[in-house]
């Protein structure tokens, strides 16, 4: 580590034992981000480890570190941890998915290794969100633990484990952008400090803007702000997936002609509104969000996800024409927020306010504890993720309840906060439930599985009309919506199943999404619609599909290895890159011989041909589907599709055996 604000990673070699392991030398050694539940919870299995786990770590403080200021920061660990440094207890963290940091100064012996121990619990517990929710609840360690050294008087990393600044949009607009850049400082020394905070706006490599203030940081301070407001003319702005560009902000505290610290953050400028008519606009047009929902977990790892994971699910993302997300039902890492800042991908984030869904217990108890860890972990959230451009609304709860405790009081509080926390960006919620919770954030949404949990997809149409017309001034979207599939589950004839069967055919799910979004692309009042989900997840307590333990909603597996069929739907209508795509190629044992053929493209025409000898040529219909008739072979058959565009020629080819 250098002078002025330094990192160091602390993710290797640690030593992790559970709870009930007490000989000494038990355990195992494991580098960070760690689950120990990523085998047992992803087998299924309901009553999965929930409990104490311990990490212990050695590292070396060298001596010329006395003087400075040093600090312990967790990315998260779930989901309540104690810390220890040289066997004394330093603090508690109450939350799972939120990062926290504590100081370590004078806690430490310099010259000399230091122990640091964290027991982390992901033991219910009823003051702690989540309560329940149907995911899998991964303890441990699961994301980064850094430590960082600093000068006495710094930019403040305790103000809720955020950057110490945030970059307040005042007024945007194509010809200005007027933006308060609040800075925390702390002076951690008996005597005031005298300093100067110097604030550059960079466009790429070139500085277009300087700001200088004085300021006398009060002896003994943690918390003290000092704004600078600054304005960009004729600004680039944050345009969302088509130009996510974005200025660099660098903060810099300078003792006469010492800089002492800087901290660097991304400026994306945007303005954006909804309107209950025509749906959301960013920077004054008008843009349709093509959204999805993920859990940060795969296959394999759990909730241990690396950079290069998330790298994967937002190409994905992308590659299917996506241009918003819900981040459920919790706070996701940084670098999630990071990518989507960079891609353009339009963000919900949410805190893990959540209900039963369809299961017992409840998701609300009216007690001061869990209350006032809720309101934490608002501010964690926003705090910690402020100057994300990617970020356009705070989730305050899903699929809440009324039965018993009530939530709607205690929503409102957190509503309040929220603005209170930033009056820059609206609220939202996910609601299952009709009455008075629906009527409390900013902008609603729905959580919809109509054709899935019975019904039929046109009473989505017949729901959202009537909502339309009864609250005309209502912002309505479709937070989830979504059914199963099982890749390994295939039939070739349509037929609704049973959600909560072992049989979750993929044509279904397919014939879902095509009927869903017929109905929500042509009602243009619907703000964003968020597919339930783009990856199957990992929920012990579900026994359906093709295996126990997965919600097979996604659109992708688990292993991300494998696109199902609705992801090609999608992608036909939401990314304009010319794609041909044959439906139904996994299901490759046939018993009709006079059988239907959906081929997915966004080309100009699209030529189908069985064994060799063409079929017909049709222009894909207002949802990107061509439907051909085919009379099929006894034994094998070959299909062909090719997309004509211009000069464009696409083909997509499958593999059907009918039985004789």
């Amino acid at each position: 580590m250098q002078a002025q604000r330094s990192y160091q990673s602390l993710n290797e070699k640690w030593q992790f034992r559970f709870s009930h392991q007490v000989q000494k030398g038990s355990g195992t050694l494991v580098d960070l981000p760690h689950t120990w539940n990523a085998t047992d919870a992803l087998s299924g299995k309901p009553d999965y480890k929930r409990g104490i786990g311990n990490y212990t770590k050695k590292f070396f403080i060298p001596q010329e570190w006395s003087g400075k200021r040093l600090f312990i920061r967790f990315e998260g660990a779930n989901s309540v941890a104690h810390v220890f440094i040289n066997g004394k207890f330093l603090g508690e963290h109450r939350g799972g998915y939120t990062a926290f940091i504590f100081e370590l100064t004078d806690k430490v012996d310099y010259g000399k290794d230091n122990t640091v121990l964290v027991r982390v619990n992901n033991a219910e517990d009823l003051s702690v969100m989540p309560l329940v929710g149907d995911f899998n609840f991964y303890g441990g360690i699961y994301r980064g633990v850094s430590l960082l050294l600093t000068e006495k008087t710094c930019i403040s990393p305790l103000d809720h484990a955020s950057p110490g600044v945030y970059l307040q949009q005042e007024h945007v607009s194509a010809a200005s952008a007027h933006v308060n850049a609040r800075v925390v400082l702390s002076n951690s020394s008996a005597e005031i400090s005298k300093a100067q905070v110097r604030l550059t706006v960079s466009d790429g490599l070139k500085e277009i803007l300087k700001e200088t203030k004085s300021v006398d940081i009060a002896a003994k301070t943690d918390l003290q702000t000092l704004d600078i407001p600054f304005t960009i003319n004729k600004p680039r702005l944050w345009n969302g997936c088509s130009n996510p560009f974005m200025y660099r902000v660098n903060i810099s505290l300078w003792d006469g002609q010492r800089k002492i610290d800087e901290v660097e953050q991304p400026l994306g400028i945007r303005s954006y509104y909804f309107d209950a008519n025509q749906g959301f606009f960013l920077n004054g047009r008008h843009l349709p969000l093509h959204g999805v929902c993920r859990h940060q977990e795969r296959a394999v790892v759990g909730n241990a996800l690396t950079p290069q994971h998330i790298e994967e699910d937002v190409a994905l993302m992308r590659e299917m024409g996506v241009n918003a997300v819900r981040l459920a039902h919790y706070p996701q890492s940084t670098y999630t927020y990071d990518m989507m800042d960079k891609t353009g991908i339009l963000a919900w984030a949410e805190i893990p306010f959540v209900g039963p869904g369809g299961y017992a217990d409840k998701g609300f108890v009216d007690t001061k504890a869990f209350r006032d860890n809720g309101k934490q972990q608002l501010r964690e959230l926003i705090r910690q993720n402020y100057n994300h451009p990617s970020i356009f609304v705070w989730g305050l709860f899903n699929e809440l309840k009324y039965f018993g405790d009530n939530p709607v009081e205690y929503v409102k509080e957190l509503n309040i906060l929220a603005h209170q926390e930033d009056h820059t960006r609206p609220t939202t919620c996910a609601s299952n439930q009709d009455g008075d919770m629906n009527f409390i954030t900013d902008v609603m949404s729905w959580n919809r599985y109509d054709g899935w949990y019975g019904s039929t997809p046109k009473s989505l149409a017949t729901y959202l009309d009537k909502m339309h017309a009864t609250y005309p001034k209502l912002c309505i979207g479709i937070s989830e919506y979504g059914a199963g599939a099982s890749i390994r589950q295939q039939q070739d004839s349509l037929k609704q199943p049973i959600p909560t069967s072992m049989w979750h055919p993929e044509n279904w799910q397919t014939y879902y999404h095509m009927a869903n979004w017929d109905i929500l692309s042509h009602r243009p009042f619907v703000w964003g619609t968020f597919v339930w989900n783009m990856f199957d997840f990992g929920a012990a307590h579900r026994t359906e599909g093709d295996r126990i333990g997965i919600n097979d909603k996604g659109l992708v597996t688990h292993d991300r290895k494998t696109k199902k069929d609705a992801y090609f739907f999608y992608k036909a209508n939401w990314n304009p890159e010319p794609m041909v795509y044959i439906a139904g190629k996994r299901a490759k044992e046939r018993t009709h011989r006079q059988t239907e053929v959906l081929v997915f493209s966004n080309c100009k025409v699209v030529t189908l041909s069985l064994n060799g000898k063409k079929v017909a040529t049709q222009r894909p219909d207002s949802m990107n589907v061509c439907r051909f008739q085919v009379s099929l072979q006894d034994g094998q058959n070959t299909l062909q599709a090719v997309g004509a565009d211009k000069k464009i020629k696409l083909s997509d080819t499958c593999e059907w055996i009918l039985n004789k």
